[in-house]
């Protein structure tokens, strides 16, 4: 076999149909569209139209909630903290925080920074800096003889809002200084 001998078994890449090309390729005329009308032209967007008929996803109920304002926490157990410590991956001289934890490989995605869960045996005197932890936790780290400091931390939704409200005030000031100048004038 040769580079050059190389090629696709049969019917693996099927050709594009090609339309409106005569009557001999069977898709002559009307192209495979039918007779005229709406959805013989081009532009058209009736899918789950049902005639008038109200359709099937306005019947149904709608269920759920989503929180646009929720925090984004990266979760991490206590057991997850202890393997790393035990394993001599994560450095216990200094303070645990989202940067080491993320750095270990423990704290994944959590934009508004993690928070510590109880799940698992701890026995580690570990100092943590963290957005949030459970009552469990915060009981097990200062059981074995450690300290935690809860941040607070505003969430990604706040500081959009907050750069939004910062934008909109500096156009209003060109805006007055735009009609104190031409009132000098």
């Amino acid at each position: 076999m040769k580079l050059n001998e190389i090629s696709d078994n049969a019917g693996a890449r099927k050709s594009r149909m090609r339309v409106a090309r005569g009557i001999g390729s069977g898709k002559g005329k009307t192209a495979g569209r039918g007779q005229k009308g709406q959805t013989s032209r081009s532009g058209v967007a009736i899918k789950g139209f049902e005639g008038g008929q109200m359709p099937l996803h306005m019947r149904l109920p709608k269920r759920g909630f989503n929180n646009i304002f929720a925090k984004d926490f990266a979760e991490v157990n206590l057991g997850a903290i202890q393997k790393l410590v035990d394993a001599g991956t994560l450095d216990t001289k200094g303070t645990i925080d989202h940067a080491a934890l993320q750095a270990a490989g423990v704290a994944r995605g959590g934009k508004d920074g993690v928070r510590v869960l109880g799940k698992g045996a701890f026995s580690s005197k570990l100092k943590f800096k963290v957005a949030g932890i459970s009552k469990g936790a915060r009981e097990a780290i200062e059981k074995a003889g450690g300290s935690v400091e809860v941040i607070e931390v505003t969430s990604a939704a706040d500081k959009a809002a907050a750069k939004h409200r910062t934008v909109q005030k500096a156009k209003a000031a060109d805006k007055d200084a735009k009609k104190a100048a031409a009132k000098t004038k």
